[in-house]
Protein backbone atom coordinates (compact mmCIF):
# COMPACT_ATOMS: atom_id res chain seq x y z
CA UNK A 1 0.00 0.00 0.00
CA UNK A 2 1.47 3.40 -1.09
CA UNK A 3 3.19 5.25 2.01
CA UNK A 4 0.71 7.39 3.60
CA UNK A 5 1.63 10.39 6.05
CA UNK A 6 -0.26 13.03 8.54
CA UNK A 7 -0.66 16.70 8.76
CA UNK A 8 2.65 16.04 11.55
CA UNK A 9 4.94 13.52 11.26
CA UNK A 10 4.86 10.67 13.34
CA UNK A 11 8.08 9.84 15.38
CA UNK A 12 8.73 6.57 15.83
CA UNK A 13 11.17 6.17 19.29
CA UNK A 14 12.69 3.13 19.48
CA UNK A 15 13.98 1.67 22.77
CA UNK A 16 17.68 1.17 23.02
CA UNK A 17 16.54 -2.70 24.27
CA UNK A 18 15.46 -3.82 20.81
CA UNK A 19 18.76 -3.46 19.73
CA UNK A 20 19.86 -6.24 22.15
CA UNK A 21 17.24 -8.95 20.62
CA UNK A 22 18.55 -12.12 18.82
CA UNK A 23 19.78 -12.35 15.17
CA UNK A 24 16.73 -13.90 14.34
CA UNK A 25 14.24 -11.88 16.45
CA UNK A 26 15.87 -8.59 14.81
CA UNK A 27 14.85 -10.47 11.04
CA UNK A 28 11.45 -11.33 11.72
CA UNK A 29 10.79 -7.53 13.27
CA UNK A 30 12.03 -6.25 10.36
CA UNK A 31 9.92 -8.96 7.88
CA UNK A 32 6.96 -7.68 9.80
CA UNK A 33 7.72 -3.79 9.20
CA UNK A 34 6.75 -4.47 5.58
CA UNK A 35 3.41 -6.31 5.75
CA UNK A 36 0.67 -3.68 4.97
CA UNK A 37 -1.65 -3.67 7.77
CA UNK A 38 -5.14 -5.08 7.47
CA UNK A 39 -7.78 -3.02 5.87
CA UNK A 40 -10.56 -2.22 8.86
CA UNK A 41 -14.27 -3.41 8.91
CA UNK A 42 -16.57 -0.78 7.30
CA UNK A 43 -20.04 -0.62 7.00
CA UNK A 44 -21.21 0.98 4.11
CA UNK A 45 -24.45 2.75 3.73
CA UNK A 46 -26.67 4.01 1.00
CA UNK A 47 -30.30 5.45 1.00
CA UNK A 48 -31.53 7.97 3.39
CA UNK A 49 -28.86 8.90 6.02
CA UNK A 50 -29.35 11.03 9.02
CA UNK A 51 -26.81 13.68 9.94
CA UNK A 52 -26.15 15.10 13.72
CA UNK A 53 -29.16 13.90 15.47
CA UNK A 54 -31.35 15.27 12.60
CA UNK A 55 -29.69 18.07 11.66
CA UNK A 56 -29.39 17.13 7.83
CA UNK A 57 -29.81 13.99 5.63
CA UNK A 58 -28.76 12.36 2.66
CA UNK A 59 -29.94 10.16 0.16
CA UNK A 60 -26.79 8.46 -0.82
CA UNK A 61 -26.99 6.27 -4.38
CA UNK A 62 -25.66 3.14 -4.90
CA UNK A 63 -22.56 4.59 -6.23
CA UNK A 64 -21.47 5.75 -3.00
CA UNK A 65 -21.00 4.81 0.22
CA UNK A 66 -21.80 6.63 3.50
CA UNK A 67 -19.66 5.74 6.51
CA UNK A 68 -20.30 6.42 10.28
CA UNK A 69 -18.19 8.87 12.22
CA UNK A 70 -16.57 5.52 13.75
CA UNK A 71 -15.84 4.42 10.52
CA UNK A 72 -14.83 7.80 9.16
CA UNK A 73 -12.22 7.89 12.39
CA UNK A 74 -10.76 4.37 11.32
CA UNK A 75 -10.14 5.70 7.30
CA UNK A 76 -8.24 8.91 8.56
CA UNK A 77 -6.39 7.57 11.58
CA UNK A 78 -5.66 3.80 10.35
CA UNK A 79 -5.64 3.77 6.90
CA UNK A 80 -4.63 7.68 6.36
CA UNK A 81 -2.00 8.04 8.84
CA UNK A 82 -3.43 10.72 10.66
CA UNK A 83 -3.46 12.14 14.38
CA UNK A 84 -6.95 10.76 15.75
CA UNK A 85 -9.45 12.87 17.11
CA UNK A 86 -11.02 14.59 13.94
CA UNK A 87 -14.77 15.11 14.38
CA UNK A 88 -16.53 14.37 11.48
CA UNK A 89 -20.35 13.32 10.73
CA UNK A 90 -19.06 10.83 8.53
CA UNK A 91 -17.78 10.53 5.13
CA UNK A 92 -18.53 9.20 1.62
CA UNK A 93 -16.45 7.33 -0.69
CA UNK A 94 -16.77 5.87 -3.81
CA UNK A 95 -18.85 2.65 -4.11
CA UNK A 96 -15.96 1.20 -6.43
CA UNK A 97 -12.80 2.33 -5.27
CA UNK A 98 -10.89 0.65 -1.83
CA UNK A 99 -9.94 3.68 0.70
CA UNK A 100 -6.72 2.39 1.34
CA UNK A 101 -5.74 1.78 -3.26
CA UNK A 102 -3.95 5.05 -4.68
CA UNK A 103 -6.71 6.36 -6.25
CA UNK A 104 -9.25 6.40 -3.43
CA UNK A 105 -10.81 9.49 -2.45
CA UNK A 106 -13.61 10.58 0.02
CA UNK A 107 -15.75 13.53 1.31
CA UNK A 108 -15.05 14.77 4.73
CA UNK A 109 -18.53 15.91 6.08
CA UNK A 110 -18.38 18.27 8.83
CA UNK A 111 -20.64 21.15 10.87
CA UNK A 112 -19.68 24.87 11.72
CA UNK A 113 -21.97 25.89 14.04
CA UNK A 114 -20.37 29.88 13.86
CA UNK A 115 -24.14 31.15 12.75
CA UNK A 116 -26.39 32.59 10.36
CA UNK A 117 -24.12 32.92 6.84
CA UNK A 118 -25.49 35.81 5.75
CA UNK A 119 -25.49 35.40 1.33
CA UNK A 120 -26.16 39.74 0.47
CA UNK A 121 -22.56 39.64 -0.31
CA UNK A 122 -23.02 36.58 -3.21
CA UNK A 123 -23.77 38.58 -6.21
CA UNK A 124 -20.97 41.32 -5.75
CA UNK A 125 -18.22 38.91 -5.42
CA UNK A 126 -15.20 39.40 -8.11
CA UNK A 127 -13.42 35.78 -7.65
CA UNK A 128 -11.07 36.75 -10.01
CA UNK A 129 -9.69 39.64 -7.47
CA UNK A 130 -10.24 37.44 -4.48
CA UNK A 131 -8.00 34.59 -6.06
CA UNK A 132 -5.70 37.35 -6.04
CA UNK A 133 -5.82 38.23 -2.79
CA UNK A 134 -5.90 34.63 -2.20
CA UNK A 135 -2.69 33.78 -3.44
CA UNK A 136 -0.69 37.01 -2.41
CA UNK A 137 -1.77 35.68 1.26
CA UNK A 138 -0.78 32.06 0.22
CA UNK A 139 3.23 33.57 -0.81
CA UNK A 140 3.72 35.79 2.50
CA UNK A 141 2.66 32.57 4.55
CA UNK A 142 4.65 30.51 2.63
CA UNK A 143 7.74 32.25 4.28
CA UNK A 144 6.63 31.29 7.95
CA UNK A 145 5.78 28.12 6.99
CA UNK A 146 8.57 27.08 5.10
CA UNK A 147 10.59 28.30 8.54
CA UNK A 148 8.65 26.31 10.25
CA UNK A 149 9.17 23.24 8.08
CA UNK A 150 6.59 22.78 6.13
CA UNK A 151 6.89 22.51 2.54
CA UNK A 152 5.26 25.19 1.15
CA UNK A 153 1.68 25.32 -1.05
CA UNK A 154 1.29 26.94 -3.95
CA UNK A 155 -2.67 27.87 -5.00
CA UNK A 156 -2.41 27.67 -8.65
CA UNK A 157 -5.84 28.96 -8.94
CA UNK A 158 -9.75 28.04 -9.40
CA UNK A 159 -10.15 24.38 -10.91
CA UNK A 160 -13.74 25.76 -10.70
CA UNK A 161 -14.79 29.14 -9.93
CA UNK A 162 -16.74 29.62 -7.03
CA UNK A 163 -20.39 29.46 -7.59
CA UNK A 164 -23.29 29.87 -5.47
CA UNK A 165 -27.25 29.37 -5.85
CA UNK A 166 -29.46 31.64 -4.07
CA UNK A 167 -32.33 29.24 -4.53
CA UNK A 168 -31.01 26.05 -2.75
CA UNK A 169 -28.36 28.34 -0.50
CA UNK A 170 -25.63 25.54 -1.85
CA UNK A 171 -22.53 26.52 -2.55
CA UNK A 172 -19.36 24.89 -4.48
CA UNK A 173 -15.96 25.63 -5.51
CA UNK A 174 -12.71 23.92 -6.50
CA UNK A 175 -9.22 24.88 -5.89
CA UNK A 176 -5.81 23.95 -7.73
CA UNK A 177 -3.17 23.53 -5.48
CA UNK A 178 1.00 22.24 -5.25
CA UNK A 179 2.42 20.84 -2.50
CA UNK A 180 5.86 21.33 -1.99
CA UNK A 181 8.04 19.84 -5.24
CA UNK A 182 5.32 17.68 -6.22
CA UNK A 183 4.75 17.28 -10.08
CA UNK A 184 1.43 16.01 -9.41
CA UNK A 185 -1.30 18.96 -8.22
CA UNK A 186 -3.97 18.70 -6.49
CA UNK A 187 -7.67 18.73 -6.69
CA UNK A 188 -9.53 20.47 -3.41
CA UNK A 189 -12.99 20.59 -4.40
CA UNK A 190 -15.25 22.01 -1.69
CA UNK A 191 -19.01 21.99 -1.30
CA UNK A 192 -20.86 24.25 1.19
CA UNK A 193 -24.96 24.40 2.41
CA UNK A 194 -26.00 27.00 5.13
CA UNK A 195 -28.26 26.69 7.29
CA UNK A 196 -29.93 27.99 9.83
CA UNK A 197 -27.09 28.62 12.09
CA UNK A 198 -24.25 26.86 10.41
CA UNK A 199 -22.95 25.43 7.20
CA UNK A 200 -22.46 21.74 6.29
CA UNK A 201 -18.96 21.05 5.33
CA UNK A 202 -18.16 18.74 2.43
CA UNK A 203 -14.42 18.61 1.25
CA UNK A 204 -13.06 16.27 -1.07
CA UNK A 205 -9.46 16.06 -2.43
CA UNK A 206 -7.95 14.17 -5.75
CA UNK A 207 -5.63 14.55 -8.04
CA UNK A 208 -5.97 17.13 -11.07
CA UNK A 209 -6.72 14.31 -13.57
CA UNK A 210 -9.84 13.00 -12.22
CA UNK A 211 -11.14 16.60 -12.25
CA UNK A 212 -14.30 16.02 -14.66
CA UNK A 213 -14.85 12.72 -12.28
CA UNK A 214 -14.36 14.49 -8.63
CA UNK A 215 -16.75 17.36 -10.36
CA UNK A 216 -19.64 15.33 -11.26
CA UNK A 217 -19.87 13.11 -8.52
CA UNK A 218 -19.52 16.44 -5.91
CA UNK A 219 -22.31 18.09 -7.51
CA UNK A 220 -24.09 14.92 -7.22
CA UNK A 221 -23.27 15.00 -3.25
CA UNK A 222 -24.55 18.36 -3.46
CA UNK A 223 -28.04 17.44 -4.96
CA UNK A 224 -28.35 14.81 -2.68
CA UNK A 225 -26.96 16.87 0.96
CA UNK A 226 -30.07 18.56 2.65
CA UNK A 227 -30.36 20.28 5.91
CA UNK A 228 -34.14 19.04 7.70
CA UNK A 229 -37.02 20.89 8.67
CA UNK A 230 -35.99 23.54 11.89
CA UNK A 231 -32.34 23.72 10.69
CA UNK A 232 -32.74 25.08 7.04
CA UNK A 233 -31.29 28.65 5.98
CA UNK A 234 -35.46 29.55 5.92
CA UNK A 235 -35.78 28.62 9.47
CA UNK A 236 -33.50 31.07 10.70
CA UNK A 237 -35.08 33.84 13.67
CA UNK A 238 -33.39 37.50 13.07
CA UNK A 239 -34.69 38.88 16.16
CA UNK A 240 -33.16 35.26 18.61
CA UNK A 241 -30.88 33.74 16.22
CA UNK A 242 -26.96 34.01 15.49
CA UNK A 243 -24.87 35.61 12.58
CA UNK A 244 -21.50 34.85 11.86
CA UNK A 245 -18.95 37.05 11.65
CA UNK A 246 -18.45 36.71 7.57
CA UNK A 247 -20.05 35.81 4.42
CA UNK A 248 -20.31 33.67 1.40
CA UNK A 249 -16.95 35.08 0.45
CA UNK A 250 -15.26 34.35 3.68
CA UNK A 251 -16.15 30.90 3.18
CA UNK A 252 -14.23 31.07 0.05
CA UNK A 253 -11.27 32.70 0.98
CA UNK A 254 -11.04 30.96 4.95
CA UNK A 255 -9.63 34.72 5.90
CA UNK A 256 -12.72 36.05 7.52
CA UNK A 257 -13.65 32.48 8.82
CA UNK A 258 -10.28 31.84 10.44
CA UNK A 259 -10.83 35.50 12.52
CA UNK A 260 -14.35 34.03 13.10
CA UNK A 261 -13.11 30.94 14.31
CA UNK A 262 -14.21 28.64 11.54
CA UNK A 263 -10.94 26.32 12.02
CA UNK A 264 -11.77 24.93 15.31
CA UNK A 265 -12.11 21.57 15.17
CA UNK A 266 -9.61 21.96 12.31
CA UNK A 267 -9.35 18.98 9.46
CA UNK A 268 -5.53 18.38 7.69
CA UNK A 269 -5.42 15.24 6.05
CA UNK A 270 -2.06 14.58 4.23
CA UNK A 271 -1.76 11.63 1.73
CA UNK A 272 1.85 10.96 -0.06
CA UNK A 273 1.01 12.28 -3.84
CA UNK A 274 -2.84 13.41 -2.64
CA UNK A 275 -4.02 16.05 0.15
CA UNK A 276 -7.26 16.01 1.65
CA UNK A 277 -7.44 19.91 2.98
CA UNK A 278 -9.84 21.97 4.59
CA UNK A 279 -11.36 24.72 1.67
CA UNK A 280 -9.68 28.04 2.27
CA UNK A 281 -6.55 26.03 2.93
CA UNK A 282 -4.32 29.12 1.80
CA UNK A 283 -5.25 30.66 5.18
CA UNK A 284 -4.79 27.72 7.15
CA UNK A 285 -1.22 28.35 8.64
CA UNK A 286 -2.39 31.58 9.77
CA UNK A 287 -4.67 30.00 11.70
CA UNK A 288 -2.59 27.14 12.68
CA UNK A 289 0.41 29.97 13.65
CA UNK A 290 -2.31 31.78 15.52
CA UNK A 291 -2.93 28.11 17.74
CA UNK A 292 0.41 27.86 17.88
CA UNK A 293 1.34 30.93 19.56
CA UNK A 294 -1.60 30.85 22.33
CA UNK A 295 -1.20 27.06 22.76
CA UNK A 296 -4.72 25.75 20.99
CA UNK A 297 -7.87 27.29 21.35
CA UNK A 298 -9.32 28.31 24.83
CA UNK A 299 -12.08 25.47 24.61
CA UNK A 300 -9.41 23.06 24.02
CA UNK A 301 -10.31 21.80 19.99
CA UNK A 302 -7.04 21.53 18.07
Amino acid sequence: MQCRRGLFAVLLLVGVSAWAQAPEQQEVAEEAEVVAPALPELHLRTGVVVLGNGLAKMNVPSNFGYLSPEDAEKVLVEVWGNPPGTKTLGMLVPSDVSVDAPEGWGVVIQYDDDGHVEDKDAASIDYAELLEEMQEGTREENKERTRAGFEAVDLVGWAATPHYDASTRKLYWAQELAFGGSKEHTLNYAVRVLGKEGVLVLNAVSSMVALHQVEKDMKQVLAFTEFQEGHRYEDFDPSTGRVAAYGVAGLVAGKVAAKAGLFKGLLAVLLAGKKVVIAGVVMLFVALGKLFKRGGNSDGTP
